[in-house]
């Protein structure tokens, strides 16, 4: 009897790294192919997405969607990871830090921008992860990388002495740091700067409304490939001979419109799989094996 297969939007709680939600997921549907799209750390909460069975072949089209964050930063302290989890190794007076000077700062910080990743990444450095680097007491230096912040809104302020904590909402391409974000906005304030509350809101068309509890039934959680490969990408509806055919691999006549990626849908309703269509003709991109059912 095949395993389940499907699409997961899980709401993280505080605590759990994401390998942990990985291995619940597992231990819950009884299966041991199940991936991320992408992880959260463990102070963090919100959206994950998971794919269970042969949807793990989809995770590979949803890492790459930009995301939304409610996010509180404190201004006045800096820490060892830029964020709760670390130790606070400066700390500055904030008390005067006024509106309008924060709101300078973030519009330098809005757009296109050059972004170092945070020391305590998972950036990869001549093989070995930056935080792990970075926990043997080695000195890292990571590579500004481009990202996009396509908003960066205040939405409240709170003092306690020479602190200030700004709750904030940020959409961001994929790629970009957070925690860089708090980092950097207190050193352009010139009062140091950290995360210490994020929460992951929405990734790509995917919102946090919409997720499920970790510890809930997860099998009847399982959002079918052929919804979310609907929901990124044209589709074109397939008859029983050229679904046949797609699953072979052959490349078939498709009248839609030329695209990157269409998701190619059978007669019953099911993902065959991923295709690109150029000239009218398919060419399969992933299949989608069709003995699996969504749970």
């Amino acid at each position: 009897m095949s395993g389940p297969t499907g699409i997961l939007l899980l709401d993280k709680p505080q605590g759990p790294t994401s390998h942990d939600l990985v291995g619940r997921t597992r231990r819950t549907l009884a299966t041991r192919k199940v991936g991320h799209a992408g992880t959260l750390d463990p102070m963090a909460t919100g959206l994950m997405i998971l794919g269970v069975g042969s949807s793990t072949r989809l995770l590979t089209y949803l890492v790459g969607l930009d995301k939304e964050y409610t996010a509180t930063i404190r201004l006045g302290q800096s820490t060892t990871t830029d964020d709760a989890e670390g130790e606070v190794v400066t700390e500055h007076d904030a008390s005067g830090v006024t509106d309008a000077a924060i709101a300078a700062e973030v519009a330098t910080l809005t757009g296109e921008i050059a972004q170092v990743p945070s020391t305590f990444s998972a950036i990869k450095v001549d093989g070995r992860r930056a935080y792990d680097r970075a926990r043997a007491g080695e000195v890292v230096e990571l590579k500004p990388r481009t990202v996009t912040v396509s908003a960066f809104e205040v939405i409240a302020s709170r003092s306690s002495g020479t602190l200030l904590d700004l709750d904030v909402r940020v959409a961001v391409s994929s790629g970009t740091y957070v925690r860089a974000l708090a980092r950097d906005l207190g050193a352009a304030l010139g009062v140091a700067g950290h995360l210490t509350a994020l929460r992951r809101t929405r990734i790509g068309p995917f919102d946090i409304s919409d997720a499920a509890d970790p510890e809930g039934d997860l099998a009847t959680a399982l959002i079918p490939p052929a919804e979310i490969a609907g929901g990124l990408f044209p589709t074109a509806t397939m008859d029983a001979e050229a679904a046949l055919a797609l699953a072979q691999g052959k490349r078939i006549p498709v009248a839609v419109t030329d695209a990157p990626t269409v998701a190619a849908i059978g007669p019953d309703g099911r993902l065959i799989g991923l295709i690109s269509v150029r000239d009218g003709v398919s060419r399969v991109l992933t299949n989608f094996p069709n003995s699996e059912e969504p749970a």
